[in-house]
């Protein structure tokens, strides 16, 4: 019976879609073959900037297999300009993207052509007979010498490699003071410059499309987060009606933002099977992958804190440079924009300002990459709070209690503008000082650098909130953004009681069908069993802004509960109808409609059987029991959180080991923990990953240096610590259900808590600063870059090995 049904939310229930994702029984998009399918395989410019003076394909066309060459100018009259959906400012440069290069490359690993041809190696080996005629020409790639008035440009026609300028002054805003004031009346003024680096998303399935014109529609599966916003950006950028392409992603294998993206390779794929009248594949190498998928951060962070002795924050400005790559890409001048709201973080700065100029590169083009923009600001905020702590010989922990929002402050409208509806900062922190063992790893701490012990220990600390489930429509609108922040959600309980839930949202690894079958079971009180999760399908779920920046259950989550709420109302009036009672009179609990002091009463399932039946429905009720809603957020969510690392330092080596990490997450309401324990695990690893092995390295010629998994260090488990994780929680009041994103806290608080911990360890020997990823070799170069000429370890002295120049101990 439905009411003896355990209650789902808070169930730590297995993920539904695993046993066909463990077992293989699933679909990527690699595995799908329409009959007749041709496959497509893309060369790309092996140099940074070039003019191409010629493209000699005629053997390509004569070798076995091959049904087509296709050159840029050859589709230079319909491939259109990839698009660009957030355009920050009026005064912003865009210019052209052509999917495939016509006249010019602007960055290693740019499409300059493509072979169709019946199997996939047959496409690959023709590559190799393409001839290319290159005139190089100057290449840019630092940010600063790019705004140099005598720096080459990356597009000659815009004349300028400034995308834009955006700013925001809380003086001007009317949301706090003057920071130039600030900064010149400071009693303590900090100073730094921070590099975020290049990172690659590195998914676990490498992009892959397949498009099938063969039908009344154009089908392509695509491995993508935004199947909703690629059919219609292809239908913008084609020319082609929107309800004559349907977009289909199967299961996908991870995104982290990196599957965020109108991509050069889907336009190609769409074009070249509409002209062959053919299906065409595309799956992309890891190489590929590495070199023109986007890429993420890459930033210069310049900030100026001003405080008071005591440790009270008076001011903050930011200055960023952020680097675009060569192109814009579908949001990519928006991704550090996000960030400005974030600086402030969850304290109390009574003056803001931040500026952000954007700069063309000839860099493969970056985008969203999990976090996009936030974790950018958390590391610059918490690395200046361990600098203002040192600064004033104050623990790092007791400047930031001396600045945070107090849980009794909430609801509060931070300098930036932004309203916090909730938290408790105070609860998560006292957590994970207890679990981490903060005094005890303080005096061991202390005694190391009593003895001088080669190996040092380090403590870092990051107290961090992140505003997500983006977010409401009139905000992005205010924002320039080109799309509004709603979901869509359907719920249709079928004649057999069963349910099937069509959702906007499109997974890539989150648990989407599990956590959705839960709501609405404890919703509908029926069993978990018996929902079925419908999604990634245009035409099975026509509506919807799809997956990104934590909002699948903040925003797709709150549709769903919408929708089932629309099929109590309309069951209540077919219910009071069977039961021949006044509808106010009808209770719903536990799946059964009962009548107020009495024990007469249907259940769900027989409410929508009698709808199927349509013998005797009230007056005006059509013969269903479906509703659909559209949900537009109020506010963000404000998800927040306590990570504390212990690491190790090997003073003799520059290696790193991370002795401890503890997170303590407030993610709202928690529908299933293993998903969040799942989310929060992942973060952790990628944020980690940030602080400690990824950065994606180009030589000076333009050329990426880090274009495999072998130069591109991803770490594995065993390169990873136990993570100990804990909750508190604090109900949002801006949905139903009190929830808050978690998809990207892991990422947002990890890496500051890392460097600062390492930069802790070294504090006695005069470092204040290790550039991401903390390599042994850039640890070790800083230990000796502070260090005067004869100088040993910290206090007792000793303990210091020689190194070569390459970092390597002799």
């Amino acid at each position: 019976m439905t009411s003896v049904l355990e209650p789902e939310l808070g169930r730590a229930r297995r993920r539904k879609e695993d046993a066909r994702l463990i077992t293989g029984r699933t679909r990527w998009t690699d595995n799908i073959n329409p009959p007749g399918t041709l496959h497509l395989a893309i060369l790309r410019s092996p140099v940074a900037h070039a003019r191409i003076l010629s493209i000699n394909t005629e053997q390509a066309r004569q070798m076995s297999g091959v049904v087509a060459v296709v050159t840029g100018r050859d589709v230079a009259d319909e491939q259109g300009s990839l698009p660009c959906a957030w355009p920050i400012t009026e005064d912003m440069k865009a210019p052209k993207a052509p999917p495939l290069a016509v006249d010019e490359v602007r960055f290693a690993g740019e499409a300059v052509a493509v072979v169709v041809a019946r199997s996939a190696a047959e496409a690959r080996d023709a590559l190799d007979v393409i001839d290319v005629d290159y005139e190089d020409l100057p290449v840019v790639l630092d940010m600063e010498a790019a705004l140099r008035d005598d720096s080459p440009l990356v597009h000659e026609d815009i004349g300028t490699n400034r995308n834009a300028t955006w700013t925001f002054d809380s003086a001007q805003a009317g949301t706090g003071g003057d920071v130039e004031q600030a900064l010149s009346s400071a009693e303590v003024r900090i100073d730094r410059t921070f590099r975020q680096q290049r990172l690659i998303p590195a998914f676990m399935e490498p992009r892959s499309v397949v498009v099938d014109p063969t039908g009344e529609q154009i089908t392509m599966w695509s491995a993508t987060q935004v199947p909703h916003i690629l059919r219609l950006m292809l239908a913008m950028t084609l020319g082609v009606p929107e309800h004559k392409i349907r977009v289909i992603a199967p299961d996908v294998g991870g995104g982290f933002g990196g599957k965020l993206q109108v991509t050069p390779e889907e336009v190609i794929v769409f074009l070249l099977a509409r002209r062959l009248g053919r299906p065409v594949k595309w799956t992309e190498t890891r190489s590929e992958t590495m070199v023109s998928a986007h890429h993420g951060r890459d930033q210069i962070q310049k900030l100026s804190l001003a405080a008071r002795r005591d440790g009270t924050i008076t001011g903050l400005k930011v200055e960023l440079l952020a680097d675009m790559g060569a192109y814009l890409r579908l949001v990519t001048p928006g991704v550090p924009i996000l960030g400005a709201f974030m600086f402030n973080a969850i304290y109390k700065i009574p003056a803001y300002h931040f500026s952000c100029t954007n700069v063309f590169t000839n860099k493969t083009p970056t985008d969203a990459y999990r976090g996009a923009g936030r974790p950018e600001a958390t590391f610059a905020i918490e690395r200046m709070m361990d600098e203002l702590a040192h600064e004033l010989g104050m623990d790092p922990m007791e400047v930031r209690r001396k600045n945070w929002i107090n849980h009794d402050e909430f609801p509060y409208t931070t300098v930036a503008g932004l309203t916090y509806d909730s938290g408790n900062y105070e609860a998560a922190t006292d957590r994970a000082m207890e679990l981490f063992g903060y005094d005890a790893l303080r005096a061991e701490q202390a005694e190391r650098r009593r003895t001088g012990d080669p190996v040092q220990l380090g403590v870092g600390i990051s107290t961090f909130t992140e505003m997500c489930g983006l977010a409401p429509s009139r905000v992005l609108g205010s924002l320039s953004y080109g799309a509004g922040g709603w979901e869509h959600a359907a719920i249709r309980v079928l004649a057999s009681g069963k349910v099937e839930v069509v959702t906007g949202s499109s997974p890539h690894g989150q648990g989407h069908e599990t956590a959705w079958s839960q709501i609405v079971a404890d919703r509908l009180g029926v069993p978990f069993e018996d929902v079925e999760v419908l999604h990634g399908d245009t035409q099975v779920s026509p509506k919807g802004l799809d997956t990104y920046g934590s909002r699948s259950l903040a925003v797709g989550g709150m549709a769903v509960v919408a929708a089932a709420d629309k099929v109590i109302a309309k069951a209540k009036r077919i219910a009071a109808h069977v039961l021949e009672c006044a509808e106010d009179d009808v209770e719903f609990t536990a799946g059964k409609f009962g009548v107020r002091g009495t024990d007469r009463g249907v259940s769900l399932a027989e409410v929508a059987l009698a709808a199927f039946a349509a013998h005797d429905l009230p007056e005006g009720v059509e013969p269903s029991l479906d509703a659909e809603a559209t949900y537009d957020p109020e506010n963000f969510s404000f998800p927040h959180g306590t990570h504390l690392c212990a690491v190790e330092v090997d003073t003799e080596t520059g290696r790193v080991k991370i002795r401890r990490y503890v997170c303590v997450d407030d993610v709202g309401t928690v529908i299933n923990p293993l998903l969040v324990e799942g989310q929060v695990h992942g973060g952790l690893a990628q944020g980690i990953a940030q602080a400690l092995f990824e950065e994606a390295v180009y030589d000076e010629s333009g050329t990426l240096t880090t274009a495999t998994l072998a130069d591109y260090l991803v770490p594995s488990a065993v390169d990873l610590p136990e993570f100990v994780t804990d909750r508190t929680e604090t109900r949002a009041t801006s949905n139903p259900l009190g929830v808050k994103g978690v998809g990207e806290a892991g990422t947002i608080a990890s890496t500051p808590a890392v460097v600062n911990a390492v930069v802790d360890a070294l504090r006695p020997m005069g470092v204040n600063d290790v550039e991401m990823p903390c390599s042994p070799q850039r640890v070790w170069r800083a230990i000796t870059g502070a260090r005067p000429s004869g100088a040993t370890a910290p206090e007792a002295g000793g303990g210091l090995g020689s190194m070569d120049a390459q970092g390597g101990a002799r």
